[in-house]
């Protein structure tokens, strides 16, 4: 395991300390003081699978024991999983009224790729994939590219599955979408079979990036960089311009902002909110840019 880090002085008893610290080793994400206040019960089902009774007897087994399964099940209990279907629906108008039809009026080569970093249980993805599958005859001939990462392995597990509880589906998914693109599965529901192949779910690690490659038009990564050190915010917006071209487009979310963390990106002159590449590449025209992946 990676050398635990310094922790938040709220973490102040052994076990937090120790299991917050195995978290941001692990993840880069530091534990709010609203989500240590939950860690007790955030960890409950941890400790009832590996029959252990309280977080001390958790963390001593984390420090001693060295058990992989056991420390992955401790990061994903206390990963914020949070996520919505249409989250922040402003955006989404953004992206389909705005965005995307800047890319494909100069797109000359018909290839859509977009990124979804932090994708979290896929919620995302899948409502991009909607909306594109929604206005199916406007991107007859394209090809379309969505990948979506999260550093939890649950979460992505969970996230290719395509299967959402009637709570998660009754969360900014309109009855139309959920009638259309998704089935019952027994008291769940599950995305349907052309919806799960427009996305390849991958779980992957922000700090040391294996899954995304080449270019993306579109990159969101919302609700993400809050949980890191201005120091890793910095990192990730690096990785991002790395995988972006001069015309891409990056959403962050509502609170975030690429402000005094690098001058990889700055405002985009045109989709409010939203960011663009500092250093432009030449030529204007998005069909001109030479694409890899």
């Amino acid at each position: 395991m990676p050398p635990i880090p310094p922790v938040p002085a709220y973490a102040n008893d052994g076990a937090s300390r120790i299991l917050s610290g195995l978290l941001e080793a692990r993840t880069g994400q530091i534990l709010s003081e609203g989500r240590a206040w939950r860690m007790e019960t955030a960890l409950r089902p941890v400790l009832r699978k590996h029959g252990l009774h309280d977080s001390d007897e958790l963390a001593a087994r984390v420090v001693g024991k060295g058990d992989p399964r056991l420390e992955e099940d401790v990061v994903n209990a206390l990963l914020n999983n949070e996520s919505s279907f249409f989250r922040d629906l402003q955006v989404f108008d953004l992206i389909h009224r705005q965005i995307l039809p800047r890319i494909q009026a100069e797109r000359e080569d018909r290839t859509l790729r977009i990124w979804s970093a932090g994708c979290s249980t896929g919620q995302e993805a899948y409502s991009l994939a909607i909306r594109l599958r929604n206005e199916g005859a406007r991107w007859a001939g394209w090809r379309i590219e969505i990948l979506a990462s999260d550093i939890s392995t649950a979460a992505i597990e969970q996230a290719r599955s395509g299967a959402f509880s009637q709570m998660d589906v009754q969360r900014g998914l309109a009855i139309g979408d959920l009638i259309k693109w998704f089935e019952p599965d027994g008291e769940n529901w599950r995305a349907s079979a052309e919806l799960r192949g427009m996305i390849d779910f991958r779980h992957d690690n922000l700090f040391d990036a294996r899954a995304p490659s080449g270019e993306y038009d579109l990159l969101l990564c919302r609700n993400v960089l809050l949980y890191f050190t201005p120091v890793r915010r910095q990192a990730v917006l690096r990785l991002l311009a790395a995988h972006s071209h001069a015309q891409s487009v990056l959403l962050l979310g509502a609170g975030e902002t690429v402000i005094g963390h690098g001058d990889d990106f700055i405002a985009h002159s045109e989709f409010r909110g939203s960011y663009a590449r500092q250093a432009a590449m030449p030529g204007s025209a998005i069909g001109r840019v030479r694409r890899q992946g």
